[in-house]
């Protein structure tokens, strides 16, 4: 016998405002209760073997194309006019992007880029070494993503501002104020189109050796990637590949300056930057939790979800369940099966770029620890607004010897 999750008797779950630790606990009450919790979208997952089954549901959809909506402001032309991105659509079109982009983004191919991100944290870091002290956000973690993705696309490294610029701008369609803040979206979106459409006529005639090359090149069985959807795709590495990176770094590095143990283990053994990177990102990660809305109606652990039902999954909360985490709540770097972390997502929109976070956070830990001895706070962190989408440390001021 199936029943309405609106006819439920639920717990309430609602953590807007609250702290990180706050919002865990309040989740994890919740979850002690019931698989399923009321939250001011809708209805909430914590639960770690059911927000996988969710996410892995092709029938509960992304709800990144319902952000206006879910704002209750008239975007006008804006979302009309543009061609979905993959981080939204869904069906046999998203499926088919998938299948002809995924060559492109295998581990293997990350690995390509090691040099270049040792490359680039090597100079961050030496920058801040003589000071012992830094801001690390600003110093380290804001500008080190943009150059590898300057050179996985092929653009000039002087254009990282550029590129850095545009993905500010547009990651704040996560920010929960898009009545304010459309115009800078678009607009940015409008100019990192408009630069890699060059970029696209330019390597048709002169191919080389990075992204855009590759994706011009795929085919299959006749298929091939129109200009519009490299374009699209480009927008798409900007937006994954900035902003997630730059604050999973920022988090993983708190979290690390939080347990000395942990930072001296690092630095004994750096062959445990791989686990580092699973194990911070199923204890603190950047992407704290996802949307989906139901696209007809849906029937699971005989509760029906009716068409249009938004659906909250906490990653957070689902990384730290204990019937699936041994001691889920101590922080260890030893620990096996970390990467079981549902922090990249489940299913068809598992993040297409983990393979080049996990290669870029690896890298940047190993440099880090082998040259910030003694790890101290040198002052309080700020934190992002919890309404933040990728969230992170705003400020991380740090010292080392």
């Amino acid at each position: 016998m199936t029943v309405s999750a609106f006819e439920l008797e639920l717990p309430v779950l609602d953590v807007v405002g609250m702290e990180h630790d706050e919002a865990l606990e309040a989740a994890s009450a919740a979850r002690e209760q019931h698989w399923l919790a009321r939250s001011p979208l809708g209805f909430a997952i914590t639960r770690y073997r059911d927000a996988v089954a969710v996410l892995r549901d092709r029938r509960f959809h992304s709800a990144l194309s319902q952000i206006p909506r879910m704002a209750g402001i008239d975007v006008g032309d804006y979302f009309a006019n543009r061609r979905p991105s993959i981080l939204s659509m869904e069906g046999d079109e998203h499926a088919r992007l998938r299948r002809l982009v995924a060559p492109a983004f295998t581990p293997m191919s990350a690995d390509r880029l090691r040099p270049v991100m040792r490359a680039v944290v090597t100079e961050l870091v030496d920058a801040v070494v003589p000071a012992g002290r830094c801001d690390l956000v600003a110093d380290v973690c804001e500008p080190y993503p943009i150059p590898i993705i300057c050179e996985l696309l092929g653009a000039p490294k002087e254009d990282w501002r550029r590129f850095s610029a545009w993905a500010t701008d547009i990651f704040k369609i996560f920010n929960q104020d898009l009545e304010h803040d459309l115009p800078a979206i678009a607009r940015a979106s409008d100019e990192l189109g408009a630069y890699v459409r060059a970029m696209i006529d330019e390597r048709r005639s002169s191919p080389a050796d990075d992204l855009l090359s590759d994706l011009i090149a795929v085919e299959e069985a006749g298929d091939r990637l129109d200009t519009d959807e490299m374009a699209m795709l480009a927008e798409a590495v900007l937006m994954a590949g900035t902003d997630t990176t730059r604050n999973q770094l920022a988090c993983s590095m708190a979290l690390l300056a939080s347990h000395p143990d942990q930072w001296e283990l690092l630095r004994a053994r750096p062959e445990l930057a791989p686990r580092a990177v699973e194990e911070t990102m199923r204890y603190l990660g950047a992407v704290r939790g996802t949307v989906r809305f139901a696209s007809e109606d849906i029937t699971y652990r005989d509760v029906t979800f009716p068409a249009g039902t938004l659906v909250s999954v906490a990653l957070a909360a689902a990384n730290r369940d204990p019937e699936v985490v041994d001691d889920p709540d101590t922080f260890d770097l030893t620990r096996e099966r970390s990467n079981t972390h549902l922090t990249f997502g489940s299913g068809i929109h598992h993040c297409l770029g983990a393979a080049l976070a996990r290669s870029e956070l690896a890298e940047a830990l190993t440099v880090l620890a082998e040259r910030m001895p003694e790890l101290a706070f040198d002052g309080p962190v700020t934190w992002k607004p919890s309404s933040f989408g990728i969230w992170g440390p705003a400020s991380l001021p740090l010292r080392f010897g």
